[in-house]
């Protein structure tokens, strides 16, 4: 077998073994909503090919051989199932559009989807914690709720900005719920993460009916630029880590 033949096989099964570990985790997290949400991968090569999860199966159940290779039109390639609409529509639209997310995550996870019900000026991630530092200039937000996403005008409109802003990562969809992509499974898995945690300290805080206390921009700027500079292995190594946990522990809670 050629040379580079094993090296796209391994490099498949490594995608396939991350992005099963995210569905997991993500349920563990209380991430998932019902059988509804969607992950997927780009499969390296010169074909247009995405991993992505069937429709119908439960996120716990998620293993590597489960998911589905389809192409760019959303056939079938490899796998037993089918892929959801919605699910073809958005990821394959928003892979194209900002060619640097090897990964995108699509969820209706609480917190986060949350501030996507609020009126408009108020159902943004506000910089008034180190967290939500981390996604300063990584944020878009998308006003407008068309319904679900059931055909390629729907999901072409959602991937304009991303098409338009490559530097956005986190895009939240108004009534809808959130779209994280990144260059890899671990990192936009740890975005995910740490997104849902910032939407949840903002929420609780605006509970108390105090208005929030905003960083100063110079603040923001430098947090900012110290969480760029370590992300990416900081994030591979909580993804290996909860992994381990999983592995290790497959019935204990996981507590977010």
């Amino acid at each position: 077998m050629p040379r580079d033949t094993v090296s796209d096989a391994t490099a498949e099964a490594r995608l396939r073994h991350d992005l099963a570990l995210a569905f997991r985790l993500a349920e563990r997290f209380g991430f998932h909503e019902g059988i509804c949400n969607h992950f997927s991968v780009r499969v390296p090569g010169e074909a247009e090919r995405y991993l992505i999860n069937p429709y119908g199966v439960h996120w716990s159940m998620l293993e590597a051989a489960s998911l589905l290779m389809i192409d760019g039109d959303g056939r079938v390639l490899a796998g037993a199932g089918e892929v959801e609409d919605t699910a073809r529509f958005i990821h394959v639209a928003g892979h194209r559009a900002n060619p640097r997310h090897l990964a995108i995550l699509h969820t209706h996870m609480p917190w986060a989807t949350a501030l996507t019900m609020l009126e408009a000026g108020h159902g943004t991630l506000a910089m008034a914690h180190q967290t939500a530092c981390r996604f300063h200039t990584r944020l878009a937000y998308e006003p407008a709720f068309a319904g679900l996403a059931q055909d390629a005008d729907e999901g072409e409109r959602l991937a304009r900005r991303a098409a338009e802003c490559p530097e956005v990562d986190v895009t939240f969809l108004a009534s809808h719920g959130v779209v994280v992509g990144g260059p890899s499974v671990a990192l936009a898995f740890d975005d995910l993460y740490y997104l849902e945690r910032a939407c949840r300290q903002q929420l609780l805080a605006m509970q108390t009916g105090v208005p929030l206390a905003h960083l100063s921009d110079a603040v923001i700027d430098s947090t900012a630029a110290q969480f760029a500079r370590d992300l990416e292995p900081m994030a591979e190594r909580h993804f290996r880590a909860l992994g381990e946990v999983l592995e290790r522990w497959p019935d204990r809670a996981l507590t977010f």
